[in-house]
């Protein structure tokens, strides 16, 4: 069973952990009923006491005819669904060890086997007195034994439930404890039933004939239904689990069910004797139900656990994945910039007569690029920190021209022309002024790519301006190629990329920072030319309108 908390449906942690050992594995055993449950049970007990008083009144005397089909299938029915308990309960004991656990789950096995004989043995059923060599009284006697028998394990489980420390059998032994436990229990049927159909002769006669009771019935009925109540107020007395709550429903069942095949009539097969049998019936799946129904709910909670956690595996390795991205893509940049800085301060030495100003330049190139790139990785560390970031007042022309200074020599390179010009009236803008520049510079960067691959005007308008919200935009216009139709929907997105080269995460994360900054950004498709960007950042509240 899981290690789950909160197993059951309507139960708090809080009150689960009250009641279980810390690291216990929460089982039927050990969870308290939540309130719901009790209702529950409550329910079921006075439908029990309803039901009895409707079918114990004068239609129970009623002599219905005998059906023979009906004491197999009941036999059948009985026995697999105790034996299938007994399995389960015997899982909880392997779990917890509990010598408490191990008597009631001896109590299920042992009315699952008692089933058996009684079913062989029924008159009638399989041969006019019944099979395995039985007689007129053989099959009442083990009636009286099976159910005299459950009551008493359950007393040993209320009883062994205060006497039972944590752990109390060895770790190797619960096997063998197990197979012993069946091995007693199947040798006590045998040994149960040839006494009662080899002595048959000396036993008391509880039946006249094969259909009517003798009045000793009355008798022993009335003890097996005391002995039921005693089972009863035992685990009344210490309850505390689930399985406690529904053991006693099934005691209280099994006093109906003696009551009503016993004392209306004196005689089988009438609608009291029935009656009393579908509540066997129903006493037999109430505990598999409830064992079913806690195990599927915790197997439930289990799985939920486990796909939490595994999508929180998979939410850290895309998070890593997108941080290794984000540093290679914005990293990259930098270093081929400073690579070609220092290609051309080592041409500048190599000259016969070395021209130290142009090196000093370059050196000073190489400088400035490297604390650009030093603080590019810091500020995607912060893009994934949340809280590290520090917001300042900017003037958002000031950045546009920081913007346009670090990609000066790929514009010259490309023949690309610049129109951005400065709008004196905008209000300062608040916000980290490394992230918005590297917004910038990602816009920038992938207008004069997609006007590279075009032949014709090359010009990037950048405008800044009032938007209609209230906000600062800036507009990044280029004449390149343009978006395909399809890519619009699709080109913020992770790992989406136009270029051949790309990698698709530089629009993914100039979104995320902009949208960190209380902006948005997007793209508009100009079906003459090119794409225009825009993004809108809030004006700093301290800034003159």
């Amino acid at each position: 069973m899981p290690r789950v908390p909160g197993a059951a449906k309507g139960r708090s942690d809080d009150e689960a952990g009250r009641h279980c050992p810390r690291g216990s594995p929460l089982t039927l055993a050990n969870l308290p009923p939540s309130r719901g449950q009790k209702r529950l049970a409550l329910a079921v007990a006075l439908a029990f006491l309803a039901a009895l008083f409707i079918s114990a009144g004068e239609l129970a005397n009623i002599q219905l005819g005998r059906v023979d089909a009906f004491v197999p299938a009941y036999g059948t029915s009985i026995f697999v669904n105790d034996l299938i308990s007994a399995v389960l309960l015997f899982n909880q004991f392997a779990i917890l060890r509990s010598r408490a656990l191990l008597a009631i789950s001896s109590g299920y096995l042992f009315t699952a086997l008692m089933v058996i004989p009684w079913t062989l043995t029924f008159p009638g059923v399989f041969a006019p007195d019944g099979l395995l060599g039985a007689g007129l009284q053989t099959t009442n006697w083990l009636y009286v034994l099976r159910y005299a028998g459950f009551p008493t394990f359950v007393i040993a489980y209320a009883l062994l439930k205060d006497a039972d420390p944590p752990r109390r059998l060895r770790e190797g032994s619960v096997g063998t404890t197990i197979l012993a436990s069946v091995a007693i229990c199947a040798a006590a049927v045998c040994v149960l039933t040839v006494l009662v159909t080899a002595g048959e002769a000396h036993l008391p006669r509880i039946s006249i004939d094969p259909i009517h009771f003798s009045r000793l019935w009355l008798y022993l009925a009335g003890g097996l239904i005391l002995w039921n109540a005693i089972a009863l107020i035992s685990l009344w007395i210490r309850r505390r689990s689930v399985l406690d709550l529904w053991l006693m429903v099934v005691v209280c069942a099994y006093a109906v069910e003696i009551y009503l095949v016993s004392f209306p009539g004196l005689a089988r097969f009438s609608a009291g004797w029935y009656a009393g049998r579908v509540f066997g019936f129903v006493s037999s799946i109430l505990v598999l139900f409830v064992l079913l129904y806690e195990i599927t709910t915790l197997y439930t909670q289990l799985l939920g656990a486990v796909l939490a956690q595994r999508r929180e595996r998979e939410a850290r390795l895309m998070t890593g994945d997108a941080v290794s991205a984000s540093i290679v893509h914005e990293v990259k940049q930098p270093i081929t910039a400073i690579i070609a800085s220092a290609n051309a301060g080592l041409n500048w030495l190599d000259r016969a007569e070395p021209e130290l100003d142009n090196v000093r330049n370059a050196l000073r190139r190489v400088a400035t690029t490297g604390h650009r790139a030093d603080a590019m990785i810091e500020n995607i560390r912060a893009h994934f920190r949340m809280g590290a970031r520090t917001p300042t007042s900017l003037d958002i022309d000031g950045v546009v021209q920081e913007a346009l200074a670090v990609v000066r020599d790929k514009l010259q390179i490309h023949r690309v022309a610049v129109q951005a010009d400065r709008n004196e009236r905008l209000p300062r803008i608040r916000g980290e002024q490394i992230q918005l520049q590297q917004v910038l510079v990602n816009l920038i960067t992938n207008a004069i790519d997609s006007m590279a691959a075009k032949k014709g005007e090359r010009v990037l308008s950048i405008r800044s301006e009032i938007h209609h919200s209230g906000d600062v935009m800036v507009s990044v216009e280029d004449t390149g190629k343009g978006l395909e139709p399809g890519a619009v929907d699709r080109i913020f997105n992770p790992m989406f990329t136009t270029k051949t080269h790309g990698m698709g995460m530089g629009l993914s994360i100039c979104r995320s920072i902009i949208e960190a900054h209380g902006g948005q950004l997007w793209v508009t498709a100009d079906k003459r030319r090119g794409a225009i960007f825009h993004f809108t950042v809030p004006k700093d509240p301290a800034s003159p309108s």
